[in-house]
């Protein structure tokens, strides 16, 4: 054993042990608390496996399920930056640099690269897993804002081109899920929990 490595990949573990105190800004299904990173992540994974049949071409189900469990890892650091959040945003990928820079750095070189390469693979929604994941990413917000009856979405007063702007990309992860998410937005601007 490398005992070296071993400390490393335990002091990652630790460190991410921090993800479970970001919140995020989408409720819980039954609406009683928002979700965290972690439970985000969790969900996301479990996605990714359950209806990997629905992505639009093949996918490494285990490469899926590591970027869902690894994408956000990185706000640790740098905050969960709110979808609609047009500030924010413009300073996201700076803060998510640095963050994926200090964090995949704890890692044991081979693994370093490897998640780190994840990371940015995800981020650049070029590769059929990439593509999926986002899409995972997109879809799985707009089910718990449906669920809780859109409590997230009426508290910051997001408007229906918002939502689907932000889910311009979801098709090419899979058609399937884009037709389900065009679905629950109608349902939601009818529900009056989406502005027109």
């Amino acid at each position: 054993m490398d005992a070296e490595l071993f400390r490393q990949q335990l002091r990652f573990i630790l460190e991410i042990d921090k993800q479970k105190k970001i919140g995020r800004q989408t409720y819980l299904s039954d609406g009683s608390r928002k979700e965290g990173d972690a439970e985000h992540a969790w969900h996301m994974a479990v996605m990714a496996f359950l209806l990997a049949d629905y992505a639009n071409e093949p996918i490494d189900v285990l490469k899926a399920v590591k970027m869902a469990l690894l994408h956000d890892v990185i706000e640790i650091d740098a905050g969960d930056t709110y979808a609609y959040d047009t500030e924010g945003n413009k300073t996201k990928r700076k803060r998510e640099e640095a963050a994926a820079d200090r964090i995949y750095g704890m890692l044991p070189q081979q693994q370093k690269e490897e998640y780190r390469a994840l990371w940015e693979e995800f981020e650049a929604m070029e590769t059929p897993e990439a593509k999926f994941v986002n899409a995972l990413d997109k879809v799985q917000p707009l089910m718990l804002n449906h669920a809780s009856g859109g409590i997230s979405w009426r508290e910051h007063g997001i408007h229906k081109d918002q939502v689907l702007a932000r889910n311009a990309r979801t098709c090419e992860g899979s058609e399937t899920l884009w037709e389900y998410a065009k679905h629950l937005i109608e349902e939601n601007v009818k529900n009056g929990n989406l502005a027109e």
